[in-house]
């Protein structure tokens, strides 16, 4: 017999405004673990995540937009966990 096996999603991966769809969410999870580390270019993001650029830009903005994370620096921007949003239950 053949276990399911849920993986775990992080708690802010699930944005209100949009449609959740499974891959969106492994991306925002994969992205939101690297910046609870640290914060990181969206190359860096790209490269350790294995997602193209331009979905880590994407879920970034998505992310950006609804305060969960922001932006800082100039043109070489460092992209940041803002804190807010749910919290993981450990």
């Amino acid at each position: 017999m053949e276990e399911n096996i849920k993986e775990t999603m992080h708690p802010n991966a699930y944005l209100k405004n949009i449609r959740n769809v499974r891959q969106g969410l492994f991306a925002r999870t994969k992205i939101l673990a690297l910046l609870e580390r640290q914060g990181c270019s969206a190359s860096t993001i790209a490269k350790e995540s294995g997602l193209s650029y331009g979905v880590v830009m994407h879920h970034l903005m998505l992310l950006k937009n609804e305060c969960i994370i922001e932006r800082k620096g100039n043109r070489r921007y460092v992209w940041l966990a803002t804190g807010l949003g749910q919290k993981r239950l450990d």
